[in-house]
């Protein structure tokens, strides 16, 4: 073989096999959101309008609301929409799911929201079958409700419903199969799935077509898992890809599944310095 037709293979071996590395690596694709709550200090302290210039600082576009801050809602809107953000999404309190479904979707579509959820399950602890299936309950009629403006449920699991069940499941697996796969969908928050002692790759494969939404948060390193509480000092939150999670597990499986909006919560006293950097590692991360 002459030296020109080894040349031409090895340089064609090198191409081919770069090729089919970068075709084998996967990328974070989506435009990362915030949820507000993230910097409800700084809306204390500082308002709407200059909270607000600090979230489009970050480069975010996407926003999930915690409310609009006493801030009547067409202004609200305007706020938002002058600085380029979207609201995609929103928490509502569970009694009102409970007692208004009707009111809070009519809220819900004056904001133009796509989603609107529960962050929180009114419950006595620890959560038993019966208060699982009376909140599923509770989930289908919000789900009917705002599926009359065009708008979907969603609840945001918090921890405490993966007491045990029966047959290996938990009382999420509950929740999540007695209601409505149309009209009810779900926010994995992976700080309260690996909390809590659970899997998040696990959880996402075993209900492919339910989990919509997703807040990103970070567990700090060395704190114990195991607790069904719903609760952890919310310094326990740290910039993303320092903690315990497993992102490329996760994020690789969030975006085969169809994962639609991801948002990053950070409920520390360091948000306002951590979030930059966590925007900065999604953009990073590679598997």
């Amino acid at each position: 073989m002459s030296f020109s037709r080894i040349a031409f293979t090895v340089t064609a071996f090198f191409l081919t096999t770069s090729a089919l590395t970068h075709a084998e690596e996967g990328k974070f694709t989506a435009s990362p959101g915030l949820q507000l709550y993230s910097l409800r200090s700084q809306f204390k302290l500082k308002g709407v309008s200059r909270t607000l210039d600090t979230v489009k600082s970050f480069g975010i576009q996407l926003v999930e609301l915690a409310g609009t801050h006493e801030m009547p809602i067409p202004e609200f809107k305007k706020e938002l929409e002058s600085r380029g953000l979207k609201a995609v999404s929103a928490h509502y309190p569970y009694k009102r799911w409970q007692t208004e479904p009707d009111a809070v979707a009519q809220e819900a579509k004056e904001l133009g929201l796509e989603y609107a959820g529960c962050a929180w399950a009114d419950h006595k602890s620890p959560m038993d079958e019966a208060q699982a299936r009376e909140i599923a309950a509770t989930f289908n009629q919000a789900g009917a409700a705002l599926a009359k403006v065009g708008i979907k449920f969603f609840y945001h699991l918090h921890g405490f419903e993966y007491q045990p069940w029966k047959k290996g499941e938990t009382l999420a697996d509950l929740i999540i199969q007695e209601t409505n796969p149309e009209q009810v969908k779900f926010q994995m928050d992976t700080l309260w799935v690996v909390f809590p002692g659970q899997d998040p790759v696990k959880l996402l494969e075993k209900y492919p077509n339910r989990w919509d939404l997703m807040h990103l948060k970070d567990l700090k390193q060395g704190v114990a898992t195991g607790s069904l509480s719903g609760q952890t000092d919310v310094n326990n939150d740290v910039t993303l890809g320092t903690g315990q999670m497993n992102w490329a597990a996760i994020l690789a499986t969030a975006q085969k599944v169809g994962v639609k909006y991801y948002f990053i919560e950070d409920e520390s006293s360091s948000s306002e310095s951590q979030i930059p950097k966590s925007v900065k590692f999604l953009q990073s991360i590679r598997w």
